[in-house]
């Protein structure tokens, strides 16, 4: 049994646990409030409750045994690394975290591996966004609780700037714009995920960097954060992101070409305040050679 109150900052439930027991996976931490294990000021709650300052958490039911990932010997390409942070170029079709159905082979393994290698300990990679498992680019990890907890504010105040690269079908007229309509989840439909009444704000701004015959080579900036947004918002403007199986209408001609099996769609650049030194710091990862050679043939 363990026990938590809650400051000033209005957390949703498994946020704030998130925060608080980094050596727990997200995951663990839903099925735990599902199955009532976790009570706020006594009562039953649900994972997307905002707290309140004061609140009392209480979880009942917890194994204090380790939880960490397992460690794997995966591969990683490592842009940045200190000692509360480490930034990686994440390669297209890496998973970032274990899921129901995917239990190892992920980033999540990778980096447990790394940190026992360079460390000598078990240390569990405090995740604090995510990137689609075929959206390849940059993404930081927080090494320590301290970090863990002002960067997954950070990115909850959006006080940290994330820019996108990604070749699209069709050719985008206007040179610049922003794409906004709401986005929610729908269990019943498949993809869940997808423009409704209803749905939480979404805006995505975007930039054109080349035309070429019939695609479009472009630079896309979410400024605000929903699950699958940049593709969604692609596909409604009659631009799906080349490869992209879920949302696009149509197989785009070049991804048969190319042997594309996955969305071309890449996260180039984190811009942020660094957790502890302080000072804005920014974390680049170049393109795939998929999307580069993609661009050369065009």
């Amino acid at each position: 049994m363990r026990e938590f109150e809650t400051g000033p900052e209005r957390f949703r439930l498994d946020e704030f646990l998130g925060n608080e027991i980094g050596e727990m996976s997200l995951i663990r931490i839903r099925r735990l409030i599902a199955d009532g294990d976790v009570l706020v000021n006594g009562d039953r709650s649900l994972k997307g409750r905002r707290l309140d300052k004061g609140d009392r958490v209480l979880i009942q039911a917890i194994d204090d045994g380790p939880t960490s990932a397992t460690p794997e010997p995966i591969p990683l390409q490592i842009l940045h690394e200190d000692d509360d942070l480490i930034v990686i170029n994440k390669a297209a079709g890496l998973l970032t975290h274990p899921s129901r159905s995917a239990k190892s082979g992920t980033l999540t393994n990778a980096l447990a591996y790394h940190f026992l290698q360079t460390t000598g300990r078990l240390i569990r990679p405090g995740i604090v966004h995510r990137l689609d498992r075929d959206t390849s680019g940059v993404i930081i990890v927080a090494k320590t609780r301290r970090a863990h907890r002002i960067l997954t504010r950070a990115f909850l105040q959006r006080r940290i700037g994330k820019s996108y690269l990604s070749l699209l079908s069709g050719v985008v007229i206007h040179d610049s714009g922003e794409i906004e309509a709401p986005i929610g989840c729908d269990p019943g439909t498949w993809p869940r995920w997808r423009i409704m009444d209803g749905g939480r704000r979404a805006v995505t701004r975007y930039k054109v960097h080349r035309r070429f015959d019939a695609h479009t080579f472009v630079g896309l900036e979410p400024l605000t954060g929903r699950t699958h947004q940049i593709r969604i918002h692609c596909a409604l403007a009659g631009h799906p992101v080349v490869g992209d199986l879920l949302y696009a209408a149509a197989r785009d001609p070049i991804a048969e070409q190319c042997g594309i099996r996955h969305h071309l769609l890449h996260a180039h650049r984190l811009t942020l305040i660094h957790p502890t030194r302080g000072g804005e710091v920014e974390f680049e990862a170049p393109l795939p050679t998929l999307l580069q050679e993609v661009l050369a043939k065009l």
